[in-house]
């Protein structure tokens, strides 16, 4: 393979983790937008879209686009649940409380998977079959286009919620300013649920997509989470679309480092580029709020 084959090689990888890191990013950000919280949770909502949906397939047979849509509404339920239980009875909280709370909700979830579906690492079948397609010296996986193709499309049928829809331009209402959206009759508290249910969602559906590729495990979460939230701090912390670009351009960082470079600073470039963007520009590429200190 020459050097523009395996250039190209590592792109399509590249944005392949990142459309996952982008849609993690885009839960991050759903959320803070709702509380001006960062939810590390959110990681864990991805590990339980694949733990769940690899436990419903070996448990059930069901087809696989059944036990896809099983195991996002479960995850979202689960996201509900979380919301009512730890963020809604202290709301009003200081921030660094709620980030701490969902500290706490992402160990407990965490351990919950760990004791109900095991320590082993769970798998999917690819969507589509695994015969690889051939595209200009490259290698692609077909479950690949079905990562790319699947993340835009959430990030379209979010754009269309928020810009087309009451319910969106509600939330986007709580979002800039709570006490004048509560004046206006817009009910804050089921916003933020929202928000948590709309962040399970699409973490849920990340989780789901990848498994086929990298399998999955309890604390899987943890690194997803991070790799996320560092997106969604390059793009912009409360930015969609920041979420989306940091996505992708971490992962095209990442695997263009780990296949050009080193495969040991694969992990590490997620973390340099959190680091740089938060001395050089906390805002991220596209974010227009100034970063809360806490």
């Amino acid at each position: 393979m020459d050097w523009a084959s395996q250039v190209l090689q590592f792109s399509f990888g590249g944005l392949m983790t990142g459309s996952i890191y982008a849609l993690i990013a885009v839960g991050f950000n759903i959320i803070f937008n709702a509380t001006g919280a960062v939810n590390f949770a959110q990681g864990e909502f991805a590990m339980l879209g694949g733990m769940l949906a690899a436990f419903l397939l070996g448990w059930t047979g069901l087809p696989l686009p059944v036990v896809f849509l099983l195991a996002v509404v479960a995850v979202t339920a689960i996201g509900a649940l979380m919301e009512r239980l730890t963020i809604n009875p202290v709301r009003g909280a200081d921030v660094l409380n709620l980030i701490i709370i969902t500290i706490g909700a992402s160990i407990a979830l965490k351990g919950g998977v760990m004791v109900t579906l095991g320590k082993n690492a769970a798998g999917l079948p690819a969507f589509s079959g695994e015969t690889p397609i051939r595209l200009l010296g490259a290698t692609i996986p077909p479950q690949a286009l079905w990562i790319l193709g699947l993340a835009l499309a959430v990030v379209a049928l979010l754009h269309l919620f928020f810009e087309r829809t009451l319910l969106g331009k509600a939330m986007q209402a709580a979002a800039i300013d709570q006490e004048a959206a509560s004046l206006v009759g817009i009910r804050v508290g089921r916003m933020v649920l929202l928000s948590f249910v709309l962040g399970a969602g699409v973490g849920a559906v990340a989780g789901i997509i990848i498994t086929p590729v990298t399998l999955t495990i309890y604390d899987a979460g943890t690194m997803l989470g991070l790799k996320g939230f560092a997106a969604a701090v390059l793009g912009g912390l409360g930015s969609t679309f920041g979420g989306i670009l940091g996505g992708l351009a971490l992962g095209l960082l990442e695997s263009l480092g780990a296949g050009l470079v080193a495969s040991q600073f694969k992990d590490a470039i997620a973390f340099f580029l959190l680091l740089v963007m938060l001395f050089v520009r906390p805002t991220g590429l596209v974010g227009q709020a100034e970063a809360e200190r806490v």
